[in-house]
C-alpha cells in the first residue's frame, strides 16, 4: 500500500542552491562554475522574501553560508535537503532524465560556433527556405528575433540559432511561416540530429508575433526531444497502471515516454500553477504522480542574467504555494526541486553546475527537518518505492525519512 496516494513534483527550472563539488569541470565562457549560487546570490544581492518556502525549511538546507534573507526555521513544516547531479551535463534534458533515474555518461553535442553547413543545407533543402547565416550561433532568444525578425518578415528566411545547451532552435514569425510549417521543419531537424557528431537534446520551435521593435514569443513553443535511452521511473509507473500527469514541457522533455496524461504547455509559470491546481482537483486523479516544470525562472531571467526578475519570479511562486497546498489532499506529498542552476549574477548566459534544493510537504507530516544530502535520482527512487515499482538505474529512496 502506498504511503502517499499522490505525489506532486514541481521543478523550478534552474533554481540551483550552490556550486556542485565538480563545478570546476563546467564553465561559463572561460570561468568555472565554482562560485555559482543561484538562490544564494539572489538572496544576497537583491533580497528574497519567500515566507512559504521558508516555513517548509528552505533556509535550513545545508550550506557553507546561510541564505542571507531566508532564515532557518526552528520547527520547519516539511523536510528539506540538497541534491547533487552525477551525469555529465548541466542542461534541462540531463537534469530531468536523471531526476527520473537515468545517468548520462556522455554529454549531448553542443555547437558554440554555430551549426555546420551540412545541417543548415539539409534544413534548407527540406524546407525550401534559406537560413540567416548571421544568426547561426549561441544567441539570446529575444535578441535574435530583435536582430533578425524584420529581415525574416521581408524574406521568409529561417532564424536558426543555438545556445550553450545542446539545442537547435528555429524562430519564425507566425504570420510569415505558419505554425504547422514551422513544426514540420523542426520535426525534420529532429530527424537529422539523433546521432553524433550532431546528437542534440532538443529541437525547439520558437514562434513569435508582433512588429519590428515589438516582437513577442508566443505560447506555441514546442520542444522535440530525443527519447530517453532507457526506461525511467515514469515508464515503470505507466506500465504498472499508475497515472502520470505532465504539466508544462515535461511531456516534451521525455518525448511522451511514460506519460499517461499530458496536461499541455504553460503560457507562463502562473498558468502552469493554474494547470497544476486543476489537475489536483481532477475527480479521476485518485492516485499517481503529477510532474510540473515551471520554466520562466530559466528562460526569462536566468539566461538573461536578470536577478531582480528572477527574485520576483520566485516570490510570485512562493505566493501561490498556499493555494497549491490548499488543493492537496491529506495524504498527498509535494516535492519542490530544480534541474540545474542558472545564476543570474554569474558571467555568460549558460546554466551553472549546482546542487538543487528539495523541499517536501504533506498535510500528513507529523514533523520536519533536514534529511541527508543525496543525488537527483533519489527523487524518483522515492517515488518508485512509494508506488511499489522498480527504481531507475540510479537513485536511493529516502521514503522512510518522511514521517
Amino acid at each position: 500500500m502506498a504511503k502517499y496516494d499522490r505525489i506532486h513534483l514541481i521543478v523550478l527550472d534552474s533554481v540551483g542552491i550552490g556550486s556542485a563539488p565538480d563545478a570546476d569541470q563546467f564553465f561559463n565562457v572561460d570561468t568555472p562554475d565554482t562560485t555559482s549560487d543561484t538562490i544564494g546570490h539572489i538572496s544576497e544581492q537583491v533580497g528574497l522574501d519567500v515566507p512559504n518556502m521558508q516555513k517548509i525549511g528552505l533556509g535550513n538546507i545545508p550550506r557553507e553560508t546561510p541564505l542571507k534573507t531566508v532564515p532557518k526555521e526552528d520547527s520547519p513544516s516539511g523536510y528539506v535537503t540538497k541534491l547533487e547531479e552525477v551525469s555529465l551535463g548541466k542542461d534541462t534534458l540531463t537534469g530531468h532524465w536523471e531526476i527520473m533515474g537515468l545517468k548520462i555518461t556522455e554529454p549531448f553535442d553542443v555547437f558554440p560556433d554555430g551549426f555546420p553547413e551540412e545541417i543548415l543545407e539539409k534544413i534548407e533543402e527540406f524546407s525550401g527556405r534559406k537560413i540567416i547565416r548571421e544568426a547561426n550561433k549561441p544567441y539570446s532568444g529575444t535578441q535574435v528575433i530583435a536582430d533578425f525578425g524584420e529581415r525574416q518578415m521581408k524574406t521568409g528566411e529561417l532564424i536558426v540559432y543555438t545556445s550553450a545547451d545542446p539545442v537547435l532552435q528555429i524562430a519564425a514569425h507566425e504570420d510569415i511561416i505558419p505554425i504547422d510549417e514551422l513544426y514540420r521543419i523542426c520535426e525534420f531537424a529532429r530527424s537529422i540530429t539523433l546521432e553524433r557528431p550532431s546528437l542534440l537534446g532538443r529541437i525547439i520551435a520558437r514562434p513569435y508575433v508582433g512588429e519590428p521593435g515589438n516582437f513577442t514569443r508566443t505560447a506555441n513553443r514546442h520542444d522535440y526531444a530525443t527519447s530517453p535511452f532507457s526506461d525511467t521511473v515514469l515508464n515503470h509507473l505507466y506500465e504498472a497502471g499508475v497515472p502520470t500527469y505532465a504539466i508544462g514541457k515535461i511531456n516534451d522533455i521525455f518525448n511522451g515516454s511514460g506519460i499517461s496524461n499530458d496536461m499541455g504547455h504553460n503560457q507562463s509559470d502562473s498558468h502552469g500553477v493554474d494547470t497544476l491546481i486543476k489537475t489536483l482537483n481532477l475527480e479521476e486523479f485518485k492516485t499517481g504522480l503529477s510532474f510540473t516544470n515551471l520554466v520562466d525562472f530559466d528562460a526569462q531571467y536566468g539566461h538573461r542574467r536578470n536577478p531582480e526578475g528572477y527574485r520576483d519570479c520566485l516570490e510570485l511562486f512562493d505566493g501561490r504555494l498556499p493555494e497549491i497546498i490548499d488543493n492537496m489532499k491529506e495524504n498527498d506529498l509535494l516535492m519542490i526541486s530544480a534541474d540545474h542552476g542558472n545564476d543570474p549574477t554569474f558571467v555568460g548566459t549558460d546554466h551553472t553546475r549546482e546542487y538543487i534544493p528539495l523541499l517536501m510537504f504533506s498535510k500528513s507530516f507529523k514533523g520536519g527537518g533536514v534529511i541527508p544530502v543525496g543525488h537527483f535520482a533519489d527523487i524518483s527512487a522515492t517515488i518508485a518505492e512509494n508506488f511499489g515499482v522498480s527504481k531507475g538505474m540510479i537513485g536511493e529512496s529516502f521514503l522512510s525519512e518522511l514521517n
